[in-house]
């Protein structure tokens, strides 16, 4: 038992009254509330007195009770992620969605990029190499459609269209729009990571 569970909170909509690269404060109804969030999410953060919705995590332990703020889906789902990874609590999570997109950080695990690991800030070599041990089949397409692989394979290299697409379903794609965006814009001699910014972009 690790001691941390989601629990409560879906999100919280409300004014943003306080914000640096680390906190946000939200009033909702006449309540503050402060949620750690990553620089990525400060970055995204509206101006003060304007009304912000940010995906939440509420992490619960014996000694204190904390709030996580995602301004995306797509963090949110690689915090829950990271946090189930042993040795890695909400506060390193979030430093890790700091130095890297989920997109990057998705591509890194399925093509097992340690060095691209290793260059965020708190991670070193063992660390970078369990993340990808753990997480890499939770990261894994399960169930693909024929018909779409057939589709998106079309011209290109199955291998790295489905590469693409296995770090598209990450972000939330089903895997029949994952496969139909990664073929789209895949051009012949394209590296994996192209297809998916590409893929990103065409939407």
């Amino acid at each position: 038992m690790r001691g941390w569970e989601k629990v409560m909170f879906a999100y919280l909509k409300g004014t943003l009254e306080y914000k640096n690269h680390e906190m946000a404060i939200v009033d909702v109804g006449g309540v503050g509330y402060r949620l750690t969030i990553p620089f990525s999410t400060y970055q995204l953060l509206p101006e003060l007195g304007t009304v912000v919705k940010l995906n939440t995590y509420m992490a619960v332990r014996e000694d204190n009770v904390s709030l996580f703020g995602f301004y995306s889906a797509e963090e949110l789902r690689i915090f829950e992620l990271l946090i189930g990874v042993s040795g890695i609590g909400p506060k390193l999570a979030v430093g890790v969605l700091s130095d890297i997109t989920p997109a990057e950080f998705s591509l890194a695990v399925i093509t097992d990029d340690v060095n691209r690991l290793t260059k965020i800030s708190g991670i070193g070599k063992k660390m970078a190499q369990r993340m990808i041990i753990e997480l890499k089949d939770k990261m894994k397409q399960e169930d693909v459609d024929d018909d779409s692989v057939a589709v998106a394979s079309v011209h290109a290299s199955k291998g790295d269209v489905e590469e693409a697409a296995t770090a598209l379903q990450v972000l939330g794609y089903s895997n029949k729009e994952a496969l139909q965006m990664a073929g789209s814009v895949y051009q012949e001699g394209m590296s994996v990571e192209e297809i998916i910014k590409l893929a990103l972009k065409s939407k």
